[in-house]
């Protein structure tokens, strides 16, 4: 034991005007009330302390610094009485400091040795500077205060953390310091203010709330008294692992190398032996196959052994998914042993001098991300005791291993959606297929080449569910809301007369009564409705609010009006706000119906899937052997479509219908299939952000679906499409014959009404002999 003084903040506690000093009273207080309570043999040992305290005229005032060796012998006392009956002060790090202070007066050896400023064979690291010190002592003091004296708990543990670099190893031992203040007394010199806790529990969460603090409670009105208990422990272990965390998820983009060099640094930490050497091989994958990484992690052991410039990614691919069916660990001390030489995939590693072997594999969530792997260069080995000490890494580690996958798979999706588009899943494996060929080459320094993403000889269908005479209904609710507000506007402007008779309010009048009579016998084009919106939100509003300002017994009239007339929930909208109500129910119902399909269709065989917005839904469907290379396409997919395809029209029909009593404006629908019984192909356009026909005649396919929703019935006016009908175009009756036989099944099961209409179409621009079957739905 010593008892000397020393600053543990390494002479880095800032001045700090602070009432305090070294007491016994509040330890003698303390073993008072454990005599009373204690009923075991501890008893007679604190009244053996108390004894010794009052027999030695121990001073039971303060106690100034300077004089505090002369208690070493009741010290001894403090220390039995703290400590644990069987520790050996050889082996542990504790001892008694001043209040709020860093000033320790007594210990063992052991922590003398461990906060010394220089050890002999050491090199002392300190990792907080003075202002992070004072503001630990500074929340330190004011959460003994508030507990204390105000009875309010603050969760409080103040540590500081001491490294030393071994000169030997050049490896960091971690060890913490924690301060017990459980005998310090704290009180107050003159009457203490009443506080807002909300406020005060903020503060502490506040990187400077000490600086409030000290406004309501000064430091100068408290005394402390007695002594704090300081305890060192090593927790190198624990702060390496912790140091790994870190580097997970303080992580910069584009710093891989430093990031990993800091792990392997916490991992030789971890086993204090610099000669150690690590090396971790994440498991990437492409389209659920293994492919190379791209980050040498540690000395590249494992990324000379299984990379490319070994193994073709045919080899690659063959071993790593080997090992991935059966990822065990592996352990040797010696892999240029007898017994070892029998290995045959040992042999690269005895080619580039590797001793000590092993291999672990690691897992995030039962999956397998990577390989840890230990080992030793040339005659320096290790036991399984260093292996053991890892264990607590494993974790932390797959979980960067995880990251790392994860940032390389948001890499690939980067250059999908720098390159292509948001893509959906039956095709997305052509795009990784691109993106790993585009990274591939970007890694090798070769030429970027962007690849052409096609898919040949697919078959095509088209459906469109649209709201009937939409524009119409449109134009219909634009003329009724623009009358009812210049209805509005000539009321409130007659009413105004009186107030104003400037020639700006009788120009006004005539506007609006000349506006009034454009609508009523609907002469509005674009531009003139354009120039009556202006009219009415710009010219008449600003006006009035002027008008209003000048004169405040206009006001009330101003206002209700501008009220009624506001540009989102003004009444004068209604008609709009009706119909915009009823085609989003209309939509949105429709939509969600096709993405809860587009999941099911997926489960027969991977097929694209594109939905358009118009004023209804319209959708393109792509299915063929090309979509999915590895899954036998044969036709009956298609014919299931088809059928799908005639049973999604019915089902939507029906819930749109359904949706009439919650409609605002009643809207009906009609619902159209094109049946294009040809195979076709599409590519991606990088331009457009998406797939379109290729070819000459590809192209005609594209030309007929732009041109057939208005199509009229063949020598008359009646459109094709109609509410309660489904209308399927075909230019020959080949082409339809898929679709007759779910015809008659969905009639026979009264889906379908049992009359069908065969019509031919009129003649449109560069298209004829249009024809097509028109079925009735059953409701």
């Amino acid at each position: 034991m010593k008892n000397e003084v020393l600053d543990v903040s390494g002479m880095r506690a800032l001045p700090l005007d602070l009432d305090s000093a070294i007491s016994f009273m509040p330890y003698i207080r303390f073993l008072e009330q454990r005599v009373a309570e204690e009923k075991t043999l501890k008893s007679t040992f604190y009244k053996n302390i108390l004894t010794y305290f009052h027999e030695h005229q121990i001073p039971q005032g303060d106690v100034p610094l300077d004089e505090a060796y002369l208690y070493g012998d009741f010290f001894e006392y403090i220390y039995s009485s703290l400590s644990a009956p069987l520790a050996s002060e050889h082996k542990l790090a504790w001892g008694m400091c001043q209040p709020l202070y860093p000033h320790i007066f007594y210990g063992t050896d052991l922590l003398f040795e461990m906060l010394n400023m220089k050890p002999a064979d050491s090199q002392y690291e300190l990792q907080k500077n003075p202002e992070d010190y004072q503001r630990e002592r500074l929340h330190l003091i004011y959460t003994l205060i508030l507990q204390r004296l105000y009875n309010f708990q603050v969760p409080v543990k103040i540590q500081q953390y001491h490294a030393w670099t071994d000169v030997e190893t050049g490896l960091y031992r971690f060890y913490e310091v924690l301060v017990s203040p459980e005998f310090v007394e704290v009180s107050a010199t003159r009457e203490l203010p009443d506080l807002n806790f909300v406020e005060i529990y903020a503060h502490f969460s506040e990187k400077d709330g000490h600086l409030q603090l000290q406004k309501v409670l000064p430091l100068d009105m408290f005394r402390f008294r007695g002594f704090a208990v300081i305890t060192v422990s090593d927790v190198t272990a624990k702060m390496a692992v912790e140091n790994i965390k870190k580097v997970q998820f303080n992580r910069v983009p584009g710093d891989s190398p430093n990031r990993y060099q800091r792990i392997i640094q916490s991992l030789k930490t971890l086993v204090q032996n610099n000669r150690i050497e690590f090396d971790l091989f994440p498991f990437v994958r492409v389209n659920g196959q293994a492919v190379y990484g791209y980050g040498q992690v540690g000395t590249g052991v494992l990324f000379q052994i299984w990379g490319e410039n070994r193994l073709t990614p045919e080899e690659f691919r063959r071993q790593a998914e080997g090992y991935a069916s059966k990822p065990n660990s592996f352990f040797s001390p010696d892999i240029q042993g007898e017994d070892e030489r029998q290995i045959g995939w040992l042999t690269p590693f005895r080619d580039l001098n590797v001793r000590s072997l092993a291999l672990v594999p690691l897992f995030v969530d039962q999956k397998l991300v990577g390989v840890l792997c230990m080992h030793t260069w040339e005659d320096e080995r290790f036991d399984e005791k260093k292996l053991a000490s890892l264990e607590m890494a494993f974790a932390p580690v797959a979980q960067l291993l995880d990251i790392y996958i994860e940032e390389f798979n948001l890499e690939l999706e980067s250059i999908i959606k720098e390159k292509f588009t948001s893509i959906q899943p039956a095709v997305q494996w052509k795009f990784n297929d691109a993106a790993w060929h585009y990274l591939h080459r970007r890694k090798k320094g070769l030429p970027e080449v962007n690849e052409n993403i096609a898919f040949y000889d697919v078959y095509p269908l088209y459906g469109a569910i649209d709201i009937r005479n939409s524009t119409n209904e449109r134009n219909s609710s634009i003329r009724a809301d623009l009358g009812h507000y210049l209805e509005l506007l000539d009321e409130l402007l007659n009413a105004l007369a009186s107030f104003d008779r400037s020639s700006l309010m009788q120009e006004l009048r005539f506007h609006c009564t000349k506006w009034q009579k454009a609508v009523s016998q609907g002469e509005l084009n674009s531009t003139s409705e354009n120039n009556l919106n202006m009219f009415l939100n710009e010219e008449a509003r600003n006006y009035l609010i002027h008008l209003s300002q000048q004169d405040p017994r206009t006001a009330p009239l101003i206002d209700a009006y501008i009220g009624v007339t506001h540009p989102v929930q003004g009444e004068v909208h209604r008609h709009r706000q009706e119909l915009d109500h009823s085609m989003e129910l209309i939509n949105t119902a429709v939509n969600r119906y096709f993405e809860d399909q587009k999941e099911l269709l997926q489960e027969s065989y991977p097929c694209y899937f594109e939905k358009f917005r118009t004023d209804g839904i319209e959708y393109d469907i792509y299915i063929g052997q090309s979509i999915a290379p590895d899954k036998p396409f044969n036709h009956f997919h298609l014919k299931n479509l088809r059928l799908w395809q005639l049973s999604s029209m019915i089902e939507v029909a029906k819930l749109t219908r359904a949706l009439l009593g919650e409609m605002p404006k009643e809207l009906h629908t009609t619902q159209l299939i094109f049946v294009h019984n040809h195979m076709i192909d599409i590519s991606f356009r990088s331009d457009e952000r998406k797939f379109d026909v290729e070819g000459a005649y590809n192209i005609r396919y594209q030309m007929i679906k732009k041109r057939i929703d208005k199509v009229r019935i063949k020598n008359s006016q009646e459109r094709l499409t109609q509410p309660d009908k489904i209308a399927l175009i075909y230019l020959h009756q080949r082409d339809i014959e898929d679709y007759l036989p779910f015809i008659h099944y969905l009639q026979e099961t009264n889906a379908l009404e049992a009359h069908s209409e065969e019509l031919e179409l009129e003649d449109l621009q560069g298209l004829s002999g249009l024809r097509a079957l028109r079925l009735g739905i059953v409701y």
